[in-house]
């Protein structure tokens, strides 16, 4: 919220250029704090910690304009679209950056604090070397009233975007949506633990299936892209969740390494849920557009929160019970896509 108020303070730009040097000047920090604990026989872990604190500062920014900026640079119609295409050039980096990290930097080396401070450094400059070329990039200036004005729409805007009951809502989805992306991940090792031939390194085995889930995550975001050229983001969003929740049932039902890649092929229909909801929170909002995202934002506390309860169901009730979790989500997500989205809207 701080960042959203912040953002309609100093623009689009302006919050974009403070975020790549906030996080460009993390890293860096970060590269001489570690060799500074390092020649201290300090905690290591203390200074880097303290300093990816910095560097999410600077990326909480820059996902609060990638969303609305996004959504409102072009017809509204479109908004969907743009913000699924976008989501999958962020599932490529997603997909890309461990196996750059794992044959470029890390190259069979033992991973020790001492590997930390190069990369890092490479990082922060790079990050800032963007932010200097943003701030000679003319970027388009957008005022999202009056875009709205230009394109024939004649809309009375409340004062606050607090009173707009779909963002709270759009809000509370984004934190179900949490625990339907991180769900699967967080419940893969239970089910490896459960199949005897792999008890012994399911942890290492679960990560290893892991790339097919954030793979199938990245190709549902470029077909998803394709799809809603001819299809409504509510349509889609639908059968997503509809589908997505057919494979968690599978993944249930379904023995052995069969239930293992329903498990894994939900990743194709979460693709595209985290734009389309955000789509739907961000409608007819006019002004209040910027402030809006980082009400929806907050959303993804639910990463912090849900996946502590599903642990705590597995505990007490096996790994079935807390799976089914996931049903809960869905079913909320699926109620925000059809119906509360559309509470006080126009249409």
């Amino acid at each position: 919220m701080p960042f959203a108020m912040l953002m309609s303070k100093i623009g689009y730009k302006g919050t974009l250029i403070l975020g790549l040097a906030v996080a460009g000047i993390g890293f860096i920090i970060n590269s001489f704090g570690i060799q500074s604990a390092i020649a201290a026989q300090a905690n290591v872990y203390v200074v880097f910690l303290a300093s990816m604190c910095l560097v999410a500062c600077g990326v909480v920014m820059l996902q609060n304009v990638a969303n609305p900026y996004v959504m409102v640079l072009g017809s509204p119609e479109k908004g969907a679209f743009r913000m699924t295409l976008s989501q999958a050039l962020n599932s490529v980096a997603t997909t890309l950056a461990p196996l750059f990290i794992t044959y470029v930097i890390i190259r069979g080396q033992a991973p020790t604090p001492s590997a930390v401070p190069g990369p890092f450094l490479g990082l922060g400059i790079f990050t800032l070397v963007i932010c200097l070329i943003l701030v000679f990039l003319k970027l388009p200036r957008i005022d999202e009233a009056k875009q709205a004005e230009d394109a024939g729409v004649h809309r009375e805007y409340k004062s606050s975007v607090f009173k707009y009951p779909h963002v709270w809502l759009g809000a509370l989805a984004i934190f179900m949506y949490m625990g339907v992306e991180i769900g699967v991940p967080s419940m893969l090792p239970y089910k490896f633990k459960a199949m005897p031939e792999y008890a012994s390194n399911y942890a290492s085995v679960a990560t290893s299936f892991l790339a097919f889930y954030w793979g199938g995550m990245m190709v549902g975001r470029f077909v998803g892209a394709a799809i809603l050229a001819k299809f409504q983001p509510r349509k889609l969003l639908s059968a997503c969740l509809c589908l997505g929740a057919l494979c968690i049932a599978l993944s249930i039902i379904l023995p052995g390494m069969i239930g293992i890649y329903a498990m894994l092929a939900a990743g194709l229909f979460h693709s595209v849920m985290w734009p389309l909801i955000f789509n739907l929170g961000l409608q007819e909002l006019g002004p209040h557009t910027k402030a809006a995202t980082g009400v929806i934002n907050t959303g993804v506390i639910g990463a912090a929160l849900l996946m502590p309860l599903m642990g705590s169901v597995v505990d007490a009730a096996g790994v079935i019970i807390a799976t089914c979790c996931l049903f809960i989500f869905y079913a909320y997500i699926l109620w925000f896509c059809n119906l509360g989205s559309k509470i006080g809207l126009s249409k």
